[in-house]
């Protein structure tokens, strides 16, 4: 049992005072040989390194001797350890007591698997066996008219609006849920997607929900997104006086896009904390329909008054066969590979400016005020219609064995949320403020397309502090003019129908003219006298230097962050070798207030967060990577969190990558085919 030094007290002004006299036990087994960093849950420790310095103010985590590693084997329980009896408890309990199981410590990480078969990776391809694909258009950036729309415009309002056609689908789904490459690297071939996933594993099915579409279905129809062929499968077909049902209180031309879960996909790698990242996936998902939508002229908003069973039953994804208690951990459970309906997302044009040569009106096609999604009507009877519909297809088998993790079962079903017809708005779209002449010339598709994970980063690359600023006004829920924040109206975040609920602690390393150090956004006015409160009392809360006065950034504490940084996020390099890694800090408190089923959308919002700051990043030229293993705690040591009130639930990086010459990138249409390729192994952070 080492112990060391963890944390050093604040002086005046954020300087360091004396070292604290708090000490952690620190468990740690060592190995002669160090395992591959193939999952979170083996990752390689780092050499020793020397104390922190005297003018540094944060807390330094020293890590291990070079001699010593962090094995799979050595930092988890043994595989197959039951999950706590949760039979007695509420689902808020529930919740709680899944978040504090996963979470990875020094002692030890959440439980997984302790070695990978990349070979037996589970097939990231859905397809429904026995039906024909109706094929959508292609829509690759040499094909985009000369006048696409800018990078910065898309954040504006609704520009060339388009009309509900096939066409305009097949972009939306194009700009969001498709292949955006391949890459190769010796035989090992792999597909990139628009959205980003954990692991590059993507949990998430799409489903597409419309009436009548001249090219795609002669009736109202429920169709399965194929997105290596980008192609629908349909599914089955919706009873006409029901979808115009679906459709009361909305626009006329809206269409909906479902959102299905296969936990399986991301524990095959992550384990027990796979319940989390499916969920970052999610909220990845939701801004990148957002942000094509855009691209037409198109508003998308999450109708969260659909319950789980109900959307079940209308993406043709209910009657999931369960597993025995007490059956062993590990065999062939197809239940595992099942689907659970998590979201609909109503799409529809916006509002559009039409000129009658002696005057111009905009027409409210795209506004909503109030209406009841569902309708009572569709609350009452979708689940019966719709699990007597004749659905067609199915499944293919994704893994030839498994491994069950109870713990997930039971958090999803602890996480459910009932139909309950809610009122659903439409925001107007805040003003634009900020330099938004120093983004690269890009346009918006160009973005949206071309975004990476970076695999790793430029360790002596600087961010201009205009650059920094104008990506935190972005990151603002209400918009960079806005006297106050927390409805949640700039793209792509109006998705989402709650006020924020995250904030970012920022560790800043290379930004000209700003200090190095500890930063935090507050994205929610009224939770501000809150943080205030449950963070360390000496934190300064200063407003840094040229700091836009509508922008609520304020420095906590100086101090280099780089090594910290590594070191909190499992040792991985990427999280300090950036211009600046942001933890998303989540408000825990609305669980109780509104439901268990808040734990998910809160991961939902940490999703679109890291989405918009993937299409930032890369409209400055640099790159980002989420990053999903993290020591949960001492993250929240270094802000002082002593309670459960605020808890951390995603990290990421951003800073310019280092391009890896060994691997070549392919177009994503067709699909290449060569002989023998195998499964890469992709890095061992999020």
């Amino acid at each position: 049992m080492l112990r060391l030094k963890t944390y050093q007290a604040l002086g005046h002004a954020g300087r360091l005072h004396r070292w604290h006299s708090l000490r952690l036990p620190f468990a740690l087994h060592t190995h002669e040989k160090t395992r591959s960093p193939s999952s979170p849950a083996c990752v390689s420790s780092v050499s020793a390194q020397s104390e922190l310095s005297a003018q540094h103010s944060l807390p330094k985590i020293r890590s291990p001797s070079a001699s010593a590693s962090f094995s799979s084997a050595s930092a988890q329980p043994e595989l197959g350890v039951p999950p706590p009896n949760l039979s007695h408890v509420s689902d808020i309990d529930t919740i709680f007591s899944y978040h504090e199981r996963t979470k990875h410590s020094f002692q030890k990480y959440a439980d997984g698997p302790h070695g990978l078969d990349w070979g037996k990776q589970p097939n990231p391809f859905r397809r429904y066996q026995g039906l024909s694909q109706v094929p959508l258009r292609h829509y690759p950036l040499y094909m985009s008219p000369p006048d696409q729309m800018a990078y910065p415009k898309a954040f504006t309002g609704f520009i060339n609006v388009n009309i509900l056609t096939k066409a305009a689908v097949s972009q939306l789904f194009y700009d969001s849920c498709a292949l955006s490459a391949w890459k190769k690297a010796g035989d090992a071939l792999w597909s990139l997607r628009i959205n980003p996933s954990s692991g590059n594993l993507h949990p998430t099915e799409v489903y597409f929900i419309s009436g009548t579409m001249l090219g795609i279905h002669s009736k109202p129809f429920v169709a399965h997104y194929c997105p290596k062929e980008h192609a629908f499968e349909i599914r089955g077909e919706i009873p006409y006086d029901l979808w115009v049902e679906m459709k009361r209180d909305l626009p006329n031309d809206v269409v909906f896009i479902g959102l299905t879960s296969i936990h399986w996909r991301e524990a095959w790698k992550y384990g027990e904390r796979a319940f989390r990242y499916c969920n970052h996936d999610i909220g990845h998902i939701l801004a990148a329909i957002s942000m094509a939508g855009t691209a037409i002229g198109w508003d998308a908003i999450l109708v969260d008054g659909w319950g789980n069973d109900d959307l079940d039953r209308l993406l043709g994804v209910h009657d999931r066969q369960k597993i025995q208690p007490g059956s062993p951990q590990k065999g062939n459970y197809p239940e595992l590979e099942q689907e659970h309906a998590v979201c609909l997302v109503a799409c529809f044009p916006g509002k559009r400016t039409v000129n009658w040569g002696f005057r111009s009106t905009t027409e409210p096609i795209g506004e909503i005020t109030g209406g009841i999604v569902p309708s009572e009507v569709v609350a009452q009877t979708v689940g019966s219609r719709m699990s007597q519909a004749n659905w067609q297809g199915r499944a293919n088998q994704l893994s030839t064995d498994h491994v069950w993790w109870e713990i997930i079962d039971k958090v999803a079903a602890a996480s459910r949320k009932p139909t309950s017809p809610i009122p659903v708005f439409t925001k107007p779209v805040p003003l634009q403020t900020g330099l938004t002449c120093i983004y690269k010339p890009y346009t918006l598709r160009e973005v949206i397309i071309r975004r990476r994970s970076a695999l790793n980063m430029d360790k002596k690359h600087v961010l201009s502090m205009d650059a920094f600023y104008q990506i935190m006004s972005k990151a603002l829920p209400s918009g960079p003019g806005a006297e106050g924040q927390g409805e949640t109206a700039q793209f792509p975040f109006r998705v989402l129908p709650w006020d924020a609920e995250v904030h970012m602690a920022i560790f800043v390393h290379k930004v000209a003219g700003l200090s190095k150090g500890l930063y935090f956004l507050v994205r929610n006015s009224e939770h501000e006298q809150k943080l205030r409160q449950v963070l360390r009392q000496d934190f300064t809360w200063y407003k840094p230097d040229k700091c836009p006065s509508t922008l609520p950034l304020y420095r906590l504490a100086e101090a280099d962050c780089e090594k910290l940084a590594t070191q909190l996020s499992c040792f991985q390099e990427i999280a300090g070798a950036g211009c600046f890694t942001v933890g998303m800090i989540g408000r825990m408190d609305t669980i109780k207030e509104k439901g268990a089923w808040m734990y998910p959308r809160l991961h939902w919002e940490c999703g679109v967060l890291g989405q918009l700051l993937y299409l930032e990043a890369h409209a400055f030229g640099v790159s980002a990577t989420g990053i999903g293993c993290y020591f949960d705690d001492p993250v929240h040591d270094v802000l002082g969190l002593k309670t459960k009130e605020f808890q951390s639930l995603y990290l990421l990086s951003v800073g310019a990558a280092v391009e890896d010459k060994r691997i070549a990138g392919l177009p994503p249409y067709p699909a290449p085919k060569p002989k023998d390729a195998k499964a890469p192994e992709p890095p061992p952070f999020k």
